[in-house]
């Protein structure tokens, strides 16, 4: 299936659903850009930076070497993630849970991830920040965590309660109230994506 172009959007969601649902989305030919479906509309993001990647990176070792531990399942994007009929997401890493596990299948993660990190970009900003928060909420994803490379900020979002919390990290150690196990040593993290930009000759 090929999508007509002028159905992308590059910012946030329309207010009103449009008329695309799960199935069209994976009826795709593979041959588009980075494509998501939000409440039925499509939406294209570019390519990612180097510098964007790095990030997904070192987040996807941690919490891949953190499910080895718990039983539970980590991986980064591209992967499809089914939140509903008409909202099928690209996280750039996921996490589920050892007793959340038969969500996850070898084609795609059918249902809401326990953890969801976006890394920020100047193009997908305020969609990770607004459209996807209201998304993954009513989704019932218990975690999200957005990651500002350029700010060096890393947001802990609870999404449990009736309104988003934000909980910080205690002397640098984030620990999750709702994932045994999950946690993020802050220092250690950015300073292993220091080490590996130092790398890059034209950074």
């Amino acid at each position: 299936m090929r999508v007509p172009m002028q159905i992308y959007e590059r910012y946030s969601p329309a207010s009103q659903e449009g008329p695309y649902r799960a199935r069209d989305y994976l009826r795709l030919s593979g041959d588009e850009e980075r494509c998501e479906l939000l409440l039925g509309t499509f939406y294209m993001s570019p390519a990612p930076t180097v510098a964007h990647q790095i990030v997904v990176a070192v987040i996807t070792r941690h919490l891949t070497e953190l499910a080895k531990r718990t039983g539970g399942f980590a991986v980064s994007s591209p992967v499809d993630v089914v939140l509903s009929d008409r909202t099928v997401v690209q996280p750039d890493v996921v996490y589920v849970s050892h007793d959340r596990l038969e969500i996850v299948n070898r084609q795609r993660i059918d249902g809401a991830p326990d953890l969801i990190v976006e890394v920020l970009s100047p193009g997908t900003s305020r969609r990770d920040r607004i459209g996807k928060l209201a998304l993954y909420r009513a989704a019932r994803v218990a975690e999200y965590w957005l990651v500002d490379a350029e700010a060096r900020t890393l947001e802990f979002l609870d999404l449990r309660d009736e309104q988003p919390a934000v909980r910080f990290a205690q002397e640098d150690l984030y620990e999750s109230l709702h994932l045994t196990g999950v946690h993020l040593d802050l220092t250690a993290f950015w300073r292993e994506i220091d080490e590996t930009l130092e790398r890059i000759p034209n950074s």
